[in-house]
């Protein structure tokens, strides 16, 4: 069956979203209990619709986990801190730069390093 490219305005499936950002489906979910800022439309049936801004910020949300190794509560701290529009609008050496004030990012750099040291043993 031949697919059919939807406009980058439409909203998708889970099944798309996940294709489209390669992550499973059963983590956006998750992502979903976790982050209240994203929240797709759920029709009849329990199916679910991610708006283009939904979309945005689940690979935002990848981006800050999977690049930049920050945790879920790493990630719900910096929108909490500096705010959803922030997040989703500066780079990622721009939040490093802003949280280099923080109390704790000494305390992240070093468990980023014990990660690292970590990964290479196991």
């Amino acid at each position: 069956m031949k697919k059919v490219l939807k406009s980058e305005n439409a909203f998708k499936t889970i099944s798309e979203v996940s294709d489209l950002l390669e992550i499973p489906h059963h983590i956006l979910r998750f992502w979903e209990t976790k982050f209240p800022q994203l929240s797709p439309l759920k029709m009849g049936g329990g199916r679910r619709y991610y708006r283009p801004e939904d979309i945005k910020l689940i690979n935002r949300i990848k981006e800050l986990i999977y690049t930049d190794g920050l945790t879920i509560k790493g990630v719900k701290k910096l929108i909490r801190d500096k705010g959803l529009k922030a997040v989703l609008n500066k780079s990622n050496t721009e939040l490093i730069v802003d949280i280099k004030n923080d109390d704790n990012f000494n305390l992240l750099i070093e468990l980023k390093d014990i990660r690292n040291i970590l990964k290479q043993v196991i």
